[in-house]
């Protein structure tokens, strides 16, 4: 078996490791099965190949739980094929009941029960035939499992209302108690149930059973593990028993153990036991002594036969003579008249087809009939297949007369028997590949149930999800609405607020005076016409950029420390009468107005300068209109 997983050595590597850390020998599973089980659980983790999923076992303990959970599908439900269980109620357990004494125990054993539907279905059928007080005295229910998990959840008794959709409303209110959507057994009929781990092939039969289930069980086993495991039902179940298998199984293995009680139903009962047999061969010879002539005509008349006989035949005396040979033997060996009287270990056939002449001494001192079978013999120009029989003779008195070779020729036997062996096999492969095929496509047919069961569960969640998107739809529909409100209310404001902009830009522009104003890093924020008009830069070219760096004929050293002084909160207006130099590099004079910017009586957030043009500046060496004297204007802050 090699595969895109990888070669049958890495694969039976991986399964001798399960068997060795954790117990579970998958020996006897059908190796196609168990690898497709396998594979899907290495495609659902991502490995790709069986090297890399064994080391994932081996560094992460928790993967052997899901990958058991994979390999043993416990697909199971109440009253599964329910035309088995109204079979059992209303025929077999009555007839059992009735067949041994009324206080008689009645033992039943399910056999791979998963996780409990199979064993309380039987608690409830037993119960609706015999009455809840009959079973509560006689009837004890073995309910096995190799998986730990399955056998957890059985024991707690607990199921969902979706695993439940197959018990009849009837049995389900007289059996079970609901509490929050989850439905539990009775308590007092959970008692007749005894789950526990067994393994079909390795753990000893429970013994006495009335009956047995093993539905949908034996499938997953290879034919030799399904005759071992039929065994020991047929060791477990009463003389008067039932066995009950799954629709699925197809075993042979039962055919020679049991007898159809209902091969629709798949219910069998145990066979009739095998009588010994006597596998003596008794000798009898008779004769006529009512006339010599009669005794002659007798004598001449199995001479006869001994020599037309198809069977070759010679016979050797005590003392190792050749004395008889007939014409087929003759024929055979190539043996003339003189050749009798002969030692018979002088003659080729002593030694050709076999040692015969050591097995003639061994059945004269032993007493007994030698046989050899399908010896080999080239004769009469072809190749021929012999049986032989090397028969000690002896009278009535068993004293020795000597030894009968007999040489079947079992050529054609030996043909058909091969071409038989051809087509048995042919036979029991296209039977196993039929088998293979069915259980295929059960384990595929139950494999789709959970898939379908998945997508209800899914679907149920999908339609839950599309209820909350419809909620979340309306939420967004009313979000929505508020938006629009909040959006023409923001249309509105943009609106005052773009007139309150050109309000505020006319006015800016209006007013003849330079306006600047600066946040509390000395970046200029606003730049008025005016400004443009006394220092000719553009607003875009200084709005943003240092005012102390700006290209203006302001003086730099006396405007810092009073718009530092006006930042830093102190109160009253600055007012500064400078020299400076317009845009076309003539000297005037300015006053200077510096008044912080704060909203509320806050610490100020920057400082408004209001420069006014006063006069022209005096020639150097003049006296200013002011009456301070002239100084040359600085070259531009």
């Amino acid at each position: 078996m090699t595969d895109q997983y990888g070669s049958k050595a890495e694969f039976e590597a991986l399964l001798e490791y399960l068997r060795i850390s954790r117990g579970f020998d998958f020996t006897d599973y059908k190796r196609t099965s168990l690898a497709r089980r396998i594979n899907k659980r290495m495609e659902a983790v991502g490995t790709g190949s069986y090297g890399l999923y064994l080391d994932l076992l081996q560094v992460d303990p928790s993967e052997f739980e899901q990958l058991f959970n994979f390999i043993l599908i416990n697909v199971t439900s109440f009253f599964r094929d329910p035309e088995i269980f109204e079979y059992l109620q209303e025929d077999i357990i009555p007839n059992l009941a009735a067949a041994g004494d009324a206080a008689a125990p009645i033992r039943v054993w399910s056999a791979g029960c998963a996780s409990g539907e199979e064993a309380y279905s039987l608690v409830m059928v037993l119960t609706e035939a015999l009455g809840r007080q009959q079973v509560l005295e006689r009837v004890k229910i073995y309910a096995t499992d190799i998986d730990q998990e399955a056998l957890k959840a059985a024991r707690q008794g607990t199921y969902s209302a979706k695993q439940v959709e197959s018990v009849p409303d009837r049995l389900l209110g007289a059996y079970f108690e609901e509490n929050r959507g989850e439905h539990t057994f009775d308590k007092q009929l959970r008692r007749v149930v005894i789950f526990g781990r067994h393994d079909l092939l390795q753990d000893a039969p429970i013994s006495h059973v009335d009956i047995l289930t093993c539905r949908n069980t034996l499938m997953y086993f290879n034919n030799e593990a399904q005759a071992k495991i039929m065994s020991r039902f047929y060791f477990a179940l009463n003389d008067d028993g039932v066995l009950v298998l799954g629709k699925a199984e197809m075993s042979s293995g039962y055919r020679r153990a049991f007898v159809p009680v209902d091969i629709k139903r798949r219910v069998f009962a145990k066979g009739p036991k095998k009588e010994e047999r006597d596998r003596l061969l008794l000798l009898a010879q008779a004769g006529n002594q009512e006339a010599l002539g009669q005794l002659t005509n007798h004598i001449r008349a199995r001479e006869v036969a001994f020599e037309v006989a198809s069977l070759a035949q010679v016979v050797v005396d005590r003392a190792g003579l050749l004395v008889l040979a007939n014409a087929r033997a003759r024929e055979m060996f190539g043996l003339q008249p003189e050749d009798l009287s002969t030692p018979f270990n002088e003659l080729e056939m002593s030694w050709k087809p076999a040692q015969l002449q050591n097995l003639v001494d061994q059945a004269a001192r032993d007493k007994r009939k030698i046989s050899l079978s399908g010896l080999s013999w080239q004769a009469l120009g072809n190749e021929m297949f012999l049986d032989i029989d090397i028969i000690p003779l002896h009278d009535n008195g068993s004293r020795l007369l000597g030894v009968a070779v007999q040489f079947l020729d079992v050529s054609r036997e030996k043909a058909l028997r091969i071409e038989l062996e051809q087509s048995n096999q042919e036979l029991e492969t296209a039977i196993e590949e039929l088998h293979s095929t069915n259980e295929e496509l059960e384990t595929t047919n139950e494999e789709l149930q959970s898939t379908n069961e998945e997508l209800e569960t899914t679907n149920e969640e999908l339609q839950s999800t599309n209820e909350e998107l419809e909620t979340m739809n309306e939420e967004l529909q009313s979000t929505n609405e508020e938006l629009s409100a909040t959006n023409d209310e923001l249309r509105s404001r943009t609106h005052d607020l773009n007139r309150l902009n050109r309000f505020l830009e006319t006015l800016m522009s209006s007013i003849d005076t330079s306006v600047i104003v600066v946040d509390t890093g000395l970046r200029i924020q606003l730049w008025n016409r005016r400004s443009f008009e006394m220092w000719g830069l553009r607003d875009d070219e200084v709005i943003g950029t240092p005012f102390l760096a700006a290209d203006i004929g302001l003086p730099r050293d006396a405007l810092t420390p009073a718009l530092m002084a006006c930042i830093g909160g102190k109160e009253g207006l600055e007012q500064l009468e400078l020299a400076a130099v317009n845009r076309r590099g003539k000297s005037i004079r300015c006053r200077v107005a510096i008044t912080p910017m704060s909203y509320d009586g806050s610490q100020p957030e920057g400082a408004i300068l209001l420069i006014e043009h006063v006069g022209r500046e005096a020639d150097a060496g003049g006296t200013s209109p002011a009456g301070h004297s002239g100084q040359n204007a600085p070259s531009g802050g």
